[in-house]
């Protein structure tokens, strides 16, 4: 055997070409991003792919958005709903005509006119202004009755007027010594009851945006932490702050499409919505509202440990909340504790703020307060959400 044959075979040698670099060093011509410039690229993507998941969810699109839009043509018919029914008339006090009635002649009143008696007249003309009642009836000087009836709805105030004035017809007939017992001096008071669509769009709207805020929160966190993708963000080189930045994105431009799809329709002519000059400002009062309705969201992300509790508790959360802000009717004949529950909550506020700039003529100085409480509301329960925020399930 040769001195050749007896060399130990070498592996060769894989030489890294000079201009290639290593795997632990970043390449001398491209220069790395810092931190400031990777953030943005970092939430367009996240906020990208939370776009798409949104998308893709067909049930979720059609209780945040379609379900909403469907109500508005609901109420609306159930408001508009002309048929004839029975006129509110406060009494003021005595009044004798109405008082000397016996129950036969009370039964045949009560099927067509709804008799309060009060006390303040001043408060009562105020409720007739605003369509709490048709029209106030009080004894005038001697045999005169003074009547008072809203011009809201034409159809009720003639049936008050039809009504009174046939009472005071048949007293005249029955009056033995006098040809005519009472006379009866009627007047208008101009309405100031709102149109159902103009507080109809804000409560419904309302309604919409607390929907997907809270609804979108809590599912995509309770859905993020099971798939354990919480975890890998958190251990992945990306801030808590750059993902619900994302998430907080996508939640306010779910928000403002809600916005203005309830504005096109509701403008439209056959709900009739008239906008004001400071219409505008809706939007500002809309992405505050969003924040307050997401902190929320998150709190039910927290204690909620799969979907379907998640799912739960928003709806055990925004339907009460919807019914005490006056969502879906208004609450001016409501009990005194349902208001003041109703006005601990933000979609109180959203809803009051909203009919001042779209129908009554508001501005930002009538809002302001509104938007720097739901902001506050939303620190508030933001700080106490957080405290209870979990990356994983264990």
């Amino acid at each position: 055997m040769s001195v050749e044959d007896t060399k130990p075979e070498v592996a060769p040698r894989t030489l890294r070409p000079a201009d290639r670099p290593a795997p632990d060093r970043p390449a001398p011509d491209r220069p790395q991003p810092s931190g400031k410039d990777r953030r943005p690229s970092a939430v367009r993507a996240l906020s990208h792919a939370m776009i798409l998941a949104f998308l893709r969810d067909k049930i979720l699109i059609f209780f945040t958005i379609v379900l909403p839009l469907l109500a508005l043509p609901v109420f609306a018919l159930l408001y508009g709903d002309d048929s004839p029914t029975r006129a509110k008339v406060a009494q003021i006090g005595a009044v004798e005509l109405l008082d000397s009635l016996d129950d036969a002649e009370r039964a045949e009143l009560d099927e067509t006119l709804t008799v309060t008696r009060v006390k303040d007249e001043s408060k009562a003309l105020s409720d007739v202004r605003k369509g709490t009642y048709d029209a106030l009836i009080r004894q005038g000087t001697g045999n005169t009755l003074v009547l008072r009836y809203s011009t809201a709805d034409p159809t009720k105030a003639s049936l008050v007027r039809t009504n009174v004035d046939s009472l005071v017809r048949q007293a005249g007939l029955d009056a033995v010594d006098a040809p005519a017992a009472y006379s009866l001096k009627s007047t208008e008071v101009a309405s100031e009851a709102a149109e159902p669509i103009e507080y109809l769009t804000p409560g419904l709207l309302g309604w919409g945006v607390a929907t997907g805020a809270v609804f979108n929160t809590a599912l995509s966190l309770v859905s993020l932490r099971q798939r354990k993708v919480l975890r890998r963000m958190r251990l992945a080189p990306i801030s808590a702050a750059t993902i619900m930045a994302s998430r907080i994105a996508i939640t306010l431009l779910t928000a403002l499409a809600q916005t203005a799809l309830f504005l096109l329709v509701a403008s439209l002519p056959w709900f009739g919505l008239r906008l004001t000059e400071a219409w505008w400002l809706i939007v500002p009062l809309v992405l505050c509202a969003t924040l307050a309705f997401m902190s929320v969201g998150v709190l039910v992300g927290s204690f909620a440990k799969n979907e379907e509790a998640a799912n739960g508790l928003a709806q055990l959360l925004v339907l009460p909340m919807s019914l005490m802000s006056g969502a879906f009717f208004p609450l001016d004949n409501a009990p005194d504790w349902f208001k003041t529950i109703g006005h601990v909550m933000p979609m109180q506020y959203l809803v009051d703020g909203s009919e001042t700039v779209l129908s009554q003529g508001g501005g930002l100085l009538d809002v302001l307060p509104t938007m720097g409480g739901m902001l506050l509301f939303g620190a508030v329960l933001g700080v106490i959400a957080w405290r209870f925020f979990a990356w994983g399930d264990d």
